[in-house]
């Protein structure tokens, strides 16, 4: 298989992770309005509730992130820049790419970035994370994100 083809696949795949992300990401965001407008009988409902809130909460934030990294790699590849590492512009290794898809460093220049502590944390834009949803109520602040 050629480099051209294996980023045509892989393409392919980010595309399949991105759709379900989406849609996996609305119907935690839904689940999480109603577990707000529910009322609990009693104080251990309460508590029950609260902490599936938070775990759905941390797994909506998980999926965010790499909805994310998943729109980048994709914006590289309309771009042409798929595929070159952004610290030595060398090419990311296929076997990498085939492991993370949404990789933008090779190795060497990663484990270097986080020796630094200067890893890339993604992109900012968190209001393209819920692109295509039907749900209008549905915004990228129904999110919780722990920032500590």
């Amino acid at each position: 298989m050629t480099r051209k083809d294996a980023m045509s696949n892989l393409r392919e795949i980010l595309i399949r992770r991105r759709d379900a992300l989406r849609r996996a990401l609305a119907g935690d965001l839904s689940s999480l309005k109603e577990l707000r407008q529910q009322t609990s009988g009693d104080v251990m409902d309460a508590a029950m509730d609260t902490a599936q809130d938070e775990i759905n909460s941390q797994l909506a934030e998980v999926e965010s992130r790499e909805l994310a990294h998943i729109d980048t790699a994709l914006e590289r590849m309309r771009s042409g820049n798929y595929g070159a590492c952004e610290g030595c512009n060398e090419p990311i290794p296929l076997l990498r790419l085939q492991a993370l898809p949404y990789a933008v460093m090779c190795i060497k220049c990663q484990r270097e970035a986080e020796k630094n502590g200067d890893v890339p944390s993604g992109p900012k834009d968190w209001g393209r994370i819920l692109d295509n949803v039907s749900d209008s109520d549905l915004s990228s602040s129904d999110i919780e994100m722990d920032v500590s």
